[in-house]
């Protein structure tokens, strides 16, 4: 059974992710926070992130750079799920080395879309 890490701080949409993710088949685990996301990363080496960017104490621009600067989780498939839809946006994610930015709202179908392109 893969492991996704879901790091939302809007508790609606984090829990409704992981409800979503376990009737699919998957271990969901959650953080909140950026900073305990990264922390649950380091600690779980989960199969697959999924992100939020804009999060209290740790966006998710600084999880991703915290995570691509670790050996042991730099190569984790990271996808952002954000309302950040601007160009500029995207493009700074992707370069940052996510798999994929997703905006909100998303379909149940687009999500999981974008896991199976980005799980080994």
């Amino acid at each position: 059974m893969k492991t996704i890490l879901v790091i939302e701080d809007e508790e609606t949409v984090r829990e409704n992710i992981l409800e979503l993710l376990d009737a699919e088949g998957f271990e969901a685990i959650a953080a909140e926070n950026g900073r305990i996301g990264l922390d649950l990363a380091q600690k779980h080496l989960p199969d697959l992130i999924l992100c939020d960017v804009r999060m209290p104490e740790m966006d998710g621009y600084g999880v991703l750079t915290g995570l691509r600067s670790q050996p042991a989780t730099a190569s984790i498939p990271f996808l952002f799920l954000t309302a950040k839809a601007a160009k500029t946006d995207l493009s700074h994610g992707l370069e940052l080395g996510a798999d994929a930015y997703i905006t909100k709202p998303f379909t149940l179908a687009e999500l999981l879309d974008a896991i199976a392109k980005a799980l080994p």
